[in-house]
């Protein structure tokens, strides 16, 4: 597969080219009122690329046109791939679900449980489980982030460096370490809550294959699926093709915010699997196939079918959904209806949300408004590429979601 470009005609696959239209008209007007510097959204089915389209800018302030190559910040869209490198250790009988971290981790030996008081003098107790793999890969270990601001645990982190970065000198094995001196939200299993456990999971990846996470990723994923433009940090020579980041003000108008945006064209100290990838359309597009092929893509094969149908079950205790479940901002009605499975949410009763979706599609986002997923029932597979933080600023997603599945007309 060489550049990105549509290869099929939207009718060929049940799509209507002028209902694909309206997503172009759209979010057209998210760029021309400022909402958002520019965009990329693909619309592929039946394995082929039925609608592709991009607006706007990639470096409003340089006059840079949003491109079909451009590169992105993919922040936690990095956690599906972390997921999957972990399950194709697991398939080579490194280690069980249900073994504890500490295995592999020991700074993760006898974990404490938050109880009560401030980030400072917090009382604790000692874990009734402990922080299994099936945890971290569910968001259920009881971990968090520091950017949550819901919880004394969270300014504990903050007040480390751990917020949207990490501290100076710190690689990954280090991170846990320190990680592991925190207190956790909850006893594992418990509950769900967005959190660094991918970030783990990425150190277990490294402590059970004996490569640094990159090489693992590249070696055994970006070059099996040819994802050329996939990696921690950009080069030189692809520097003018990232895009710049971009935050949202007040009144919800995109601003250029460097603060971020720099990082990316340095090594990282720290492979952060939870969301520290830089990628393009045309090769999250061909992971997407991937997944939607059940473990392979043109002959490359990292999964069996069988995991990834284990992967993309709901896996939260008693079959509950995110707004059951999930601590904090994910415990609203946009989840209502998807559980999680081993690395992506997953659509369990698409009426629960008031979101036209299919019963079991799956998918992720990332920090600065990408998103994707996969829907094996409509043979279908959407990625959508942006540079605003915070995700939550405007309801992409959501809008997004139901433009795609209206232009479905077979």
């Amino acid at each position: 597969m060489g550049q990105l470009q549509t290869e099929v005609e939207p009718s060929e696959v049940g799509l209507d080219a002028r209902r694909l239209q309206r997503i172009d008209r759209h979010f057209a007007e998210y760029v021309s009122d400022g909402r958002l510097p520019g965009w990329l959204v693909l619309v592929a089915r039946r394995g082929k690329i039925a609608h592709l389209s991009t607006h706007g800018m990639r470096d409003t302030e340089k006059g840079l046109p949003m491109q079909t190559d451009t590169l992105f910040r993919i922040y936690s869209m990095t956690k599906p791939i972390t997921s999957v490198a972990a399950m194709m250790l697991y398939e080579q009988g490194a280690f069980e679900l249900t073994d504890p971290i500490s295995r592999f981790l020991p700074a993760f030996t006898d974990q404490r449980v938050y109880v009560n008081g401030s980030a400072r003098q917090p009382q604790t107790r000692p874990a009734t489980e402990p922080i299994r793999i099936w945890h971290l890969l569910t968001h259920t270990a009881g971990l968090t982030y520091g950017f949550h601001h819901i919880h004394p645990v969270d300014q504990m982190y903050r007040d480390e460096g751990f917020e949207w970065g990490h501290p100076a000198g710190l690689d990954l094995a280090g991170a846990c370490a320190a990680w592991a001196e925190f207190p956790l939200l909850f006893d594992p299993g418990r509950r769900w809550n967005y959190s660094v456990a991918t970030d783990v999971l990425g150190r277990l990846v490294e402590v059970a294959s004996g490569q640094s996470l990159d090489e693992f990723f590249r070696e055994h994923i970006f070059e099996p699926l040819d994802m050329r433009d996939t990696a921690f940090s950009v080069g030189e020579q692809d520097g003018d093709r990232l895009a710049s980041l971009y935050t949202a003000d007040r009144a919800g108008k995109a601003v250029r915010n460097d603060k971020f945006g720099r990082v990316a064209h340095h090594r990282p100290g720290v492979f952060s699997g939870g969301g520290g990838l830089i990628s393009s359309a045309r090769d999250y597009h061909r992971f997407t196939r991937m997944l939607l092929g059940r473990g392979q893509l043109e002959g490359a094969r990292l999964l069996s079918s069988r995991t990834v149908d284990y992967m993309t079950r709901n896996h939260l205790p008693g079959g509950a959904d995110l707004e059951t479940l999930a601590m904090g901002s994910f415990s609203e009605v946009a989840n209502a209806g998807k559980g999680f499975g081993l690395g992506f949410s997953v659509n369990d009763d698409p009426t629960a949300s008031k979101v036209v979706a299919s019963v079991g599609q799956y998918a992720w986002g990332g920090a600065a408004s990408t998103a994707f997923w996969v829907d094996p029932r409509e043979d279908l597979t959407v990625v959508f590429l942006t540079q605003l933080l915070p995700s939550s600023t405007h309801p992409i997603r959501s809008q997004l979601q139901q433009l795609v599945y209206q232009a479905l007309v077979d």
